[in-house]
């Protein structure tokens, strides 16, 4: 049995798993990740990258090639519902609100003013492979068809037990930390005792995948979704690339007793051609998938050196499209407070603001994909579970009387909101001030903040923090070309903002002070839970 040490231990290799690899490359921290499966998903399961999704795939250099996997759905517009397919005129029928163009229009008018990206259509089996690819060429060490045995905590961390499936072996791991990505059903979780809080189920499904060229009832008509209404095979269509590959989502009762089992290849195909009208339709069955909507949070995050996301954390009905978009920003959460922990030398009380941070936003996310469900009273903009949400940690410097709405989409540079995006000049190109942020802390100051430089310099060197620090006005290197950035930040030419290697603003001053330098190392030591300079 070999060994192998490595600071941080992914178990999982979906959109969770793998998002966790690249943010903790973006870092530099290395990894171990494996996947008990031979690939990535065969199964088009989530297909909705929300804003700030892309705003992570965007720093992680791949908001190009996940658009490009994206663009046989582009045409989809919103949802429609028809008793049967064929036997319906699509020209002109109406879209089910909230899905339609003109939502998705005001939406994105929206989107223009607080990012610099749009959401993207993009299914799980074409979404994975860029992710994997990426990881790969960035040097991970990722392992398919290896499961998890057994693991235990350690003084130094988490000792692990592995095997190739393949081939049998088994290897000894041992990591200074563990992530849990291994799915609503996480081995890991159930190893640790960790119980889901239940919200609720609204029924079972059975996705059936399947190939089937529909390109001349749709085209023209292309949807997101299509509710069948026929009674003898409802369900509910969803297009894969707007032409030959379609997932029927068909609700079964396991409390009848009902199973997979109950869904043979020649019964799914009836299903599908009485749905689409057309009973000679040539059909092939590619996978069937249960799945359960239901509403269910981790008790628990973090139990000493493992931690869970994704689906291992929180499972959520899919209207709003919020749960695997919910694991990613896990993710992107928890990789840079490892670096700092690991690499900057960061007090580990820093990691328990990951479960204060994340676990308030994925109940958000989950009670508004109940409220979506119901089409109930308490549903707010879509955007604001995608972006708009708060943190209020102990990485956080909060203002005292700031009252914190979650009924509003407002990022206005207020602690513990995603960082304003703001179109400036930089070196002769345009970019947003989110383009600025990713891999370290950023300090960014008004046109009379040249103090504030200087105090991020030293607090840099004192701490031994890489800091970038910027200047912003109307001429500088860094210009505020259309005179947005004050306002936008809420302080005011002398003032500052501090924004974290995720984008989140920690901290931020208008007041005069003496010792700047020293107000900033006062402010890192909460931030990295008490940190004592060397």
């Amino acid at each position: 049995m070999s060994k192998k040490q490595i600071p941080v231990f992914i178990v999982g290799g979906g959109l969770t798993g793998l998002s966790t690899a690249l943010c903790l490359a973006n870092q530099n921290i290395s990894y171990l990740l494996i996947e008990r499966h031979a690939g990535t998903s065969i199964h088009p399961r989530a297909n909705g990258m929300n804003v700030r999704t892309m705003e992570i795939f965007r720093e992680l250099e791949i908001e190009k090639e996940i658009r490009a996997a994206g663009e046989v759905l582009e045409k989809s517009n919103g949802a429609i519902e028809v008793k049967v397919l064929a036997e319906t005129d699509l020209n002109g029928l109406k879209r089910i609100a909230p899905n339609g163009h003109q939502l998705e229009a005001l939406i994105g008018e929206q989107v223009k003013n607080i990012s610099p990206v749009t959401g993207c259509a993009c299914s799980q089996d074409q979404s994975e492979p860029v992710l994997l690819k990426e990881a790969q060429q960035r040097g991970g060490d990722i392992r398919f068809s290896t499961e998890l045995i057994d693991f235990e905590q350690t003084k130094a961390g988490v000792q692990a037990v592995i095997r190739d499936r393949k081939t049998g072996q088994t290897e000894t791991i041992y990591a200074e930390y563990m992530i849990a990505a291994d799915g609503a059903k996480s081995q890991v979780r159930q190893a640790l005792g960790i119980e889901f809080t239940d919200g609720g189920s609204f029924g079972h499904h059975i996705n059936i995948y399947f190939q089937a060229d529909l390109t001349e009832l749709i085209e023209g008509n292309e949807f997101i979704l299509c509710n069948i209404t026929n009674p003898e095979a409802p369900g509910v269509l969803l297009s894969v690339n707007n032409k030959d590959r379609w997932c029927f989502h068909v609700v079964y009762h396991p409390e009848k007793g009902e199973s997979v089992d109950d869904f043979p290849q020649a019964h799914c195909i009836d299903l599908i051609r009485k749905a689409i009208g057309l009973p000679n339709l040539d059909v092939v069955i590619l996978s069937l998938l249960p799945w359960e909507a239901a509403s269910r949070i981790a008790d628990l995050y973090q139990v000493g050196s493992v931690f869970l996301a994704g689906d291992a954390a929180h499972v959520m009905p899919p209207k709003g499209a919020y749960g695997a978009n919910t694991g990613i920003q896990d993710a992107h959460n928890l990789a840079w407070k490892l670096a700092a922990v690991l690499r900057d030398g960061a007090n580990p009380d820093l990691l328990t603001t990951y479960e204060q941070e994340r676990k308030p936003v994925a109940q958000f996310a989950a009670n508004q994909s109940v409220l979506n469900l119901a089409e109930g009273e308490g549903r707010v903009h879509p955007l604001i579970p995608a972006i708009g949400y708060s943190y209020q940690s102990d990485a956080i410097v909060s203002e005292e009387n700031i009252e914190i709405r979650l009924d509003e989409l407002r990022l206005d540079g207020v602690p513990g909101k995603r960082a304003p995006h703001v179109w400036c000049s930089y070196r002769g190109k345009r970019i947003s001030t989110i383009d600025l942020l990713g891999k370290t802390f950023v300090l960014f100051t008004g046109d009379k903040g040249e103090e504030w430089l200087h105090a991020a310099s030293n607090v840099s060197l004192l701490l031994e923090i890489p800091i970038q620090a910027y200047q912003i006005s109307a001429y500088g290197e860094l210009a505020d070309i259309d005179n947005n950035w004050n306002g936008a930040y809420g302080i005011r030419s002398e003032g500052a903002v501090l924004i974290r290697p995720d984008g989140f603003v920690a901290w931020r001053t208008n007041g005069r002070m003496e010792n700047k330098a020293e107000m900033l190392a006062e402010v890192f030591q909460q931030i990295l839970c008490h940190r004592k300079p060397t």
